[in-house]
C-alpha cells in the first residue's frame, strides 16, 4: 500500500471495540424509556451514527428534543461505564506506534466525544501517539459531512493527497469521498466488505496491519 505522510482514523471499530459499553449505555436509555427489546445486532449497527441518529434509527422518534433526552441520558451513563468496557484492537497500538516511527502524523476523526477518546487513548497508549483528536464537540455537522476530517487536515497543514482515512463504516467511506482523501477500510464492525466496497477506496482490510505492508 501507498505509504501517507498521515494516517486518520474513525474510533469505534477502527481502532478500538466499545461495542459492550455501547450497548449497555443503549438497553439503559431504550429500557429507560420503554423502548425496550432491541438486539444486540440492531444496537450494534448504528456505531458510527450520531446518538440522535442511533436513537432515531432504535426508537422511530424524530423530535428533536425527545431525541436530545435520549441522549443526555446516554452521556450519563456511559460516564461511569464506557471507558472501562472499551478495548484496543490486538493489532492498534503495534500499527500506530510504527506508522509514527516511520515519519507518519495519525489522529482519530470520530463521532464519539473528544473528552471520552482521550479518557481512554490517554490511558491505554503512549502519550504523543496522536496528533490531533476530533470530536463530536468540535464540528458544527457530524459525519458524512467532512467538516471534521478537513479541519484536521487544514490544523496539520497537510495535502490532501497525502492523507489515508480508515473506517469500518459506509459512513466513513462517505466522509473520506466527501473530503478528497482515500479510504481505507476495515471490517472490523458490522459494515460488510460489499456494503463499503460501494465506494472509493484503497483498500480493504480485515486488519489495521494492512496498513504496513
Amino acid at each position: 500500500m501507498k505509504r501517507y505522510g498521515v494516517y486518520l482514523f474513525d474510533f469505534d471499530y477502527t481502532l478500538a471495540d466499545s461495542s459492550r459499553g455501547i450497548v449497555m449505555c443503549f438497553r439503559h436509555v431504550l429500557e429507560k424509556y420503554g423502548y425496550g427489546g432491541r438486539s444486540e445486532y440492531e444496537i450494534k449497527r448504528t456505531i458510527g451514527k450520531t446518538l440522535e441518529e442511533a436513537f432515531a434509527i432504535l426508537t422511530g422518534v424524530e423530535e428533536s428534543g425527545r431525541l436530545a433526552e435520549f441522549r443526555r441520558e446516554y452521556v450519563r451513563h456511559a460516564d461511569g461505564c464506557m471507558t472501562a468496557n472499551t478495548r484496543l484492537f490486538p493489532e492498534t497500538a503495534e500499527v500506530l506506534a510504527e506508522l509514527r516511527a516511520r515519519g507518519a502524523r495519525t489522529g482519530i476523526i470520530s463521532t464519539k466525544y473528544r473528552y471520552r477518546i482521550r479518557e481512554f487513548t490517554d490511558a491505554a497508549l503512549p502519550e504523543g501517539t496522536f496528533d490531533i483528536v476530533i470530536g463530536n464537540e468540535d464540528v458544527k455537522e457530524a459525519k458524512p459531512s467532512p467538516e471534521g476530517l478537513l479541519l484536521a487536515v487544514e490544523r496539520l497543514g497537510a495535502e490532501r493527497g497525502d492523507v489515508l482515512y480508515a473506517g469500518d463504516s459506509v459512513v466513513d467511506a462517505e466522509t473520506a469521498l466527501a473530503a478528497g482523501v482515500d479510504f481505507m477500510g476495515v471490517l472490523h464492525g458490522m459494515t460488510t466488505r460489499g456494503e463499503m466496497e460501494r465506494y472509493p477506496h484503497v483498500g480493504m482490510a480485515e486488519s489495521l496491519r494492512a496498513l504496513l505492508e
